[in-house]
């Protein structure tokens, strides 16, 4: 069991952790941090959506209260890449309330806003991260987070671990452990792994039960559409889905597409999944025939190519094209500019591509995650848990120390217990627990 105890009363309370830290903007020779940022003048803006969310992460402001006196992060320093947006900015002060010194940067171009890294800014957390960011500014920022020397890093995807391990080796050394966040990063992760080129445990918090059951499933169902409807303004029911990949993911979009009227169609490669989605209702065929019949495209695989060269001409005129995965490769963006021409954009975040016979396809977010490029991403109180198990990784990698080996790592079961009871307790829900005759029973082999 971890070191600390499982309360049975939360005390929903958010803290105001600015009013706790020193002079935000400076260090302790009182000199300005090299945070590079859009515009300091966009703080205000980002202290409100952070106090927001923060209300509505019970979990993260238990494990807060908690820790808080205890300091168990004290004198050690923090990368975080991830989707910098209130949420995960909540997380980064949550680690900086418990002793933590924090650099973050962005794990997307198009999902940072920059009023949240603004008011990190003034918080006194470093931020290196714009929307926008071009492909060598994208680089530039996740380097620059490295520059502190981190003995603890949390990574969304894969990109800042595969440069420690490529640019800046020279601080592999000091590295006690990470994270990781997503099925794409986990992927990446593991292939390393196999190589034997991973040389610190990696926690696969993506891997955790109330990540991938919630964050995964609930929160993509519904942050998904909530980026393609604010983008499209348009109806849903009646039109022909096509979700590509049934994994949870692919499970969240495909259940509230369904309740939203549409007819879905799921795309796989895996036939025990692929056999799920026939049994949950859904009609299952290749991409070369959905293709066809779909008017909206919603990419959840993690891999490349899934909407190819090969489906374009086969889109329907006003096809919508849109993508769940970490990274904006799973719809060929080479394929459809050089098949038809970008004519425009029609709505912020939709560009208009004419084919050569008429037709026009729509993609959203430049191809990238839809709920974020073109939304807000997943609700806070989703987030709450998938950062709640975030933060006791953190404290698994300090408690396991140097005993842990260099590979992909599950979490162990008992914090999903604790992030799970805290909910509850936070929503006052009561559960039943086991009595001592019923736990004999379950561990016994002899019946009665």
């Amino acid at each position: 069991m971890p070191d600390y105890e499982i309360k049975a009363v939360v005390k929903l309370t958010c803290f105001n952790l600015k009013k706790q830290l020193p002079d935000p903007l400076s260090t302790a020779k009182g000199e300005v941090k090299m945070s590079q940022i859009r515009d300091i003048k966009l703080a205000p803006e980002g202290h409100r959506r952070i106090n927001w969310v923060s209300r509505h992460m019970p979990v993260l402001n238990h494990l807060i209260g908690e820790h808080r006196a205890e300091q168990p992060f004290k004198g050690l320093k923090m990368t975080v890449c991830i989707h910098l947006e209130a949420k995960s900015a909540y997380m980064a002060k949550a680690f900086q309330a418990c002793g933590a010194a924090v650099t973050i940067t962005g794990s997307n171009p198009l999902s940072t806003q920059d009023a949240i890294a603004a008011a990190l800014v003034e918080d006194g957390i470093e931020v290196f991260g714009w929307h926008g960011a071009t492909a060598e500014e994208y680089s530039a920022h996740i380097r620059g987070s490295l520059e502190h020397g981190p003995q603890l890093v949390i990574d969304d995807g894969g990109d800042l671990v595969t440069m420690l391990h490529t640019e800046r080796r020279d601080l592999l050394d000091q590295v006690i452990g990470g994270a990781e966040e997503t099925t794409t990063g986990l992927i990446r992760l593991r292939a390393m792994a196999e190589d034997g080129a991973l040389t610190f445990p990696v926690i696969a918090v993506n891997d955790a039960m109330c990540k991938y059951m919630f964050d995964n499933r609930y929160g993509t169902g519904q942050s998904v559409w909530d980026g393609i409807m604010r983008t499209t303004n348009l109806l849903i029911a009646g039109k022909t889905v096509v979700v590509s990949g049934f994994g949870w993911c692919g499970r969240g979009v495909a259940m509230r597409a369904a309740g939203l009227g549409a007819n879905v169609v799921i795309t796989e490669v895996e036939p025990i999944h692929a056999l799920e989605a026939v049994v949950e209702g859904f009609r299952v065929m290749p991409m070369s025939e959905a293709a066809k019949i779909g008017d909206i495209f919603v990419t959840t695989t993690g891999c490349r190519n899934i909407i190819a060269e090969e489906h374009i001409p086969l889109l329907k005129d006003g096809a919508i094209l849109s993508n769940a995965g970490h990274f904006d490769v799973e719809i060929n963006k080479q394929a459809l500019a050089a098949l038809g021409k970008l004519s425009g954009q029609p709505r912020l975040n939709i560009d208009e591509y004419e084919m050569k016979d008429g037709r026009r396809i729509y993609l959203l977010g430049e191809g990238r995650l839809v709920n974020l490029a073109a939304g807000d991403g997943h609700p806070a109180e989703i987030m709450d848990l998938s950062f709640a198990l975030q933060f006791g990784a953190m404290l698994y990698l300090l408690r396991e120390d140097k005993k842990l080996p260099k590979a992909v790592i599950k979490l162990p079961h008992e914090y999903d217990q604790q992030t799970a009871s805290i909910k509850l307790a936070s929503m006052g829900i009561r559960i039943d627990s086991l009595s001592c005759e019923q736990e004999a029973y379950l561990n016994c082999w002899q019946v009665d």
